[in-house]
């Protein structure tokens, strides 16, 4: 049952209780009570975890009496699809229509949304693009809300939404922030740092309710993908631990270029699964890639079906696949009484970590992170520059195949600053 020490409004209740919500999920019992008293709150959940119910109940609590003469709530988020989406969810908990909801996206014209506005909005719903062109039209009014909601904010940070969600916060006088997302990284917090007052963070992890038997996996969390590139060459230039290895990438034109830019010796030593070009050495499957001398064989998740890959000591995840699916395939292990291990290896920006959420639910487990390599060189963001300076840069890098990979100390060739327990998994690997 719903506790009285959750704060919501009698009537509030009442709709949930016949809309079937007899009671709290986790992420309720942890924030609605903090919501009620006006806290910043970073709310961190998986899909379904209940995101969207917890700030319906809290809105609808708090705006008691609707139909004001400008909004007191707005609510933030990615796309067309999802604002439509909580405007619904909003409309069964908002049955009698006391208060009025406003709907603001992309579409041919802004006329109609206009009109809504000037009719009367107690909640707006709007994609931060959207509400930015409003507000700059001056039909959005700002001075009046109490409730600022940032939702699917790891999307928003995707797909570069960041400014116009700043600028709409900055604009706002003064209000509760409650910023909801499936994954917190530094991006995240970089786009709300200058608007919300000491957050806190709320987490609820939701796992799958029966873990699957995995490989032993690995997640290496890096900041871009230079630096991916860096910690792979590291790794594959130990020939003696890495024995035999499959790299998977997104797409073909990836695998091209990460063959291309190997130093000569890792060239001799590596092939592509079903290459595009015939002077590309290839496999047209993993089975005889494994009984071959070659050592490594990269892969394009967009054109491969491979599911078994227990004789293959090392897989090596460069890029996530669209499909959670394709990656739970490539590390259910198949015979886990065998001894015949595998190491599942994940490297993963801030913004690929939405889909190792995923991927965690889908198994039931967490993925152990692994600390990075202290000599691993961290390539900085990549900022616009001066035709200038990109020519004295290009420069500087055209210095034969392996440019983007940087020689270690000969001391080093083979120290890697993994854990004993890493370590000891890696050493015991079959060689292959």
């Amino acid at each position: 049952m719903w506790a009285e020490k959750l704060r919501l409004s009698k009537p509030v209740l009442r709709i949930a209780n016949e809309l079937g919500f007899t009671q709290p999920k986790e992420i309720q019992a942890k924030t609605l009570a903090r919501i009620a008293g006006g806290q910043d709150l970073i709310v961190v959940g998986p899909e379904g975890c209940g995101k969207t119910t917890t700030y319906i109940l809290s809105v609808l609590s708090k705006i008691k009496q609707g139909f004001g003469d400008a909004p007191r709530v707005l609510i933030l988020t990615n796309s067309r699809e999802k604002v439509m989406a909580i405007t619904e969810a909003f409309a069964l908990f908002n049955s009698n229509k006391s208060r009025q909801i406003v709907a603001l996206y992309p579409a041919p014209g802004m006329e109609a949304q206009l009109d809504a506005l000037a009719d009367g909005a107690d909640i707006v719903v709007a994609t931060p693009d959207r509400a930015r062109a409003i507000y700059l039209k001056l039909a959005l009014n700002l001075n009046k809300v109490e409730l600022l909601i940032v939702d699917d904010a790891d999307q928003i940070i995707k797909q570069g939404l960041q400014l116009p969600v700043a600028e709409l916060a900055n604009s706002i006088d003064k209000a509760q922030h409650l910023v909801f997302t499936e994954v917190l990284h530094d991006k995240l917090l970089k786009m709300t740092d200058p608007f919300m007052q000491l957050p806190a963070v709320v987490e609820v992890e939701e796992l799958g309710e029966i873990p699957l038997v995995t490989y032993d996996q690995l997640l290496y969390q890096l900041p871009n993908f230079r630096t991916k590139i860096n910690l792979l060459y590291m790794f594959l230039q130990d020939a003696e631990l890495f024995t035999k290895v499959v790299v998977f990438v997104n797409t073909v034109f990836t695998a091209e270029n990460l063959y291309k830019n190997m130093q000569k010796q890792m060239q001799l030593e590596t092939a592509l699964l079903n290459p595009q070009f015939f002077d590309t050495p290839g496999f047209p499957d993993v089975y005889q890639f494994e009984a071959s001398s070659t050592r490594i064989l990269i892969v394009a998740n967009e054109n491969n079906v491979l599911t078994d890959l227990s004789c293959i000591p090392f897989i090596v995840h460069f890029e996530l696949p669209l499909e959670t699916k394709a990656f739970v395939d490539r590390v259910i292990n198949p015979s886990p009484q065998e001894n015949r291990e595998t190491l599942a290896v994940t490297f993963a920006t801030d913004l690929e970590l939405n889909a190792v959420r995923k991927i965690e639910h889908a198994i039931g487990q967490k993925i152990p992170v692994a600390a990075l390599p202290e000599e691993l060189l961290i390539e900085k963001e990549h900022k616009p520059e001066s035709a200038e300076k990109k020519t004295v840069k290009t420069k500087s890098h055209v210095s034969g195949p392996g440019a983007a990979f940087h020689e270690k100390k000969a001391s080093n060739a083979k120290t890697f600053n993994f854990s004993s327990g890493e370590k000891a998994k890696m050493n015991n690997k079959r060689k292959h």
